[in-house]
């Protein structure tokens, strides 16, 4: 006869078979909705003219399926055949299982601050706010003496140099139109910084994902940083202007770079079955009233509904995580943290880390 076992509070940071990991790549994908993730495409925008760019035919065959399983794994084939398998993810609100914004503003700088500091700034409240006087999780992990000169951050957004306070943390941040800065570049950083400089500039404060991917991916191979946080902008920059197409083929080219990501890490030697990968975003967007899905921010309904997903050695396969809780933003900096094996202290409070709880029967 089977029995069912309760595993209660099994932090993301308690290893049940696996050695801490020695590395950890941190993605975010700017403003990307909890509902395209879980759902799929929603028609509901999808066949709007105003949203499906004059092709609602080729979005619905591309995107479009009979269940949420379908559609969901046709944005992001990677994320559910892979990471949803292999690790765990969180915030499936149909299944009660929330995380939500601690901040009050539903925007990216204070949900980015959030993010790496594990804790709400009340002082941070505009996209414009200067130098974070916070210490962040990546600070942190450069004054250890055997992390110093080994993190790394890459943004999309020009944000990021404050809000990651690159002078105060010593963590080189390479955001937006900034070219790659490090001695002895390669061919390949060379010509990077040549066509990242004579490219198109769609907005002027953030590039295309397409350089700030390549710029980290480099910089992976050939700098071997311990920590890397790389932070793409499309799926928000897309959304403000309303293209639901474009916006779902950039969480799809994402998901295709996640890929790549992870199999570069498993192939090489410093890497292989040694890194973990987390995944997330700083904000989410409308969904009640659908023509609000372009937004976000305090007035809009369902901004504050993010989500989570973490793949690593010391992170045991529990999938999609449908137990009821509530989780937030603030408690990923520790989480972070304890996957590399630290406690994450500040001058300011730190939340604690995520913890899950999941039945298995056996």
């Amino acid at each position: 006869m089977k029995k069912l076992l309760l595993v209660l509070c099994f932090g993301l940071s308690i290893a049940a078979h696996a050695q801490q990991p020695q590395n950890i790549i941190i993605v975010t994908t700017d403003g990307f909705r909890w509902q395209d993730l879980f759902k799929g495409m929603d028609d509901t925008i999808a066949q709007q003219k105003r949203f499906n760019e004059g092709d609602s035919l080729g979005l619905i065959k591309k995107y479009g399926g009979a269940t949420t399983k379908e559609r969901r794994e046709k944005i992001m084939p990677f994320f559910w055949n892979t990471i949803a398998t292999k690790g765990q993810v969180y915030g499936n609100r149909l299944f009660g299982n929330n995380i939500n914004t601690e901040n009050p503003h539903w925007f990216s700088y204070p949900g980015y601050s959030e993010i790496f500091t594990g804790y709400v700034d009340p002082r941070i409240n505009s996209n414009e706010h200067p130098a974070n006087p916070n210490t962040t999780v990546l600070g942190f992990f450069n004054a250890q003496p055997e992390l110093k000169g080994k993190v790394f951050a890459f943004s999309a957004w020009e944000a990021f140099n404050r809000i990651l306070n690159e002078k105060a943390s010593g963590v080189p941040v390479t955001a937006a139109y900034d070219t790659l800065g490090f001695k002895n570049l390669t061919t390949n950083e060379r010509l990077l910084n040549k066509l990242h400089q004579q490219s198109y500039r769609p907005w002027a404060e953030e590039c295309y994902d397409v350089f700030t991917h390549f710029n980290a991916m480099e910089t992976l191979k050939n700098r071997k940083p311990r920590v890397l946080y790389i932070s793409y902008g499309e799926t928000d920059e897309w959304s403000h202007a309303g293209k639901y197409k474009s916006y779902l083929n950039a969480a799809n080219q994402l998901d295709k770079w996640l890929e790549e990501i992870w199999n570069f890490v498993q192939s090489d030697p410093q890497y292989k079955n040694n890194t973990t990968l987390f995944i997330t975003s700083d904000h989410g967007r409308g969904d009640v009233v659908k023509e609000k899905w372009t937004s976000h921010g305090e007035k809009i309904e369902g901004a504050s509904q993010i989500w989570m997903a973490v793949m690593g050695p010391n992170t045991p396969a529990l999938g999609e995580i449908k137990t009821p809780a509530q989780y937030y933003q603030k408690q990923y900096a520790q989480t972070i943290a304890n996957l590399m094996g630290y406690k994450f202290t500040a001058e300011h409070p730190v939340a604690d880390p995520i913890k899950s709880t999941k039945a298995i029967s056996q």
